[in-house]
């Protein structure tokens, strides 16, 4: 179908043909689907705030549910989502669970992609 398209939409080709073939196999859509589901993990403002805030400390659901104006049990399904996700982590001390980023990789986008706002809004 996809070959289908692009002979209905150009009627010229521009480019390299065998170049966007070979393009075209370098997708993997496991890898490119796993992507897509830590962005929308993310999509959600309370998730995003929540991951910004985890960048370099450990903090409770109440603590994370006070900062965000929330219930508790709306934090804590935020949480697990973002767990589900791993996107953070969870460590217990005796009753209480301390959640943290899950590794420096989402930590780096988080980073990114703020700078990438910033910088955008400095240019307009």
């Amino acid at each position: 179908m996809g070959d289908q398209l692009a002979e209905e939409t150009y009627e010229h080709v521009c480019g390299d043909p065998s170049r966007a073939e070979v393009l075209r196999h370098t997708l993997c859509e496991e890898d490119i689907e796993g992507m897509t589901q830590i962005f929308k993990a993310l999509s959600d403002s309370n998730r995003m705030k929540i991951a910004y805030l985890l960048q370099d400390q450990e903090l409770c659901v109440y603590d994370i549910s006070v900062i965000l104006g929330t219930s508790v049990a709306t934090a804590s399904h935020h949480l697990r989502q973002l767990k589900l996700m791993n996107i953070t982590k969870s460590r217990k001390d005796g009753k209480h669970v301390f959640y943290s980023l899950k590794d420096h990789h989402i930590q780096a986008l988080i980073t990114m992609t703020l700078e990438h706002h910033k910088e955008r809004n400095d240019h307009e």
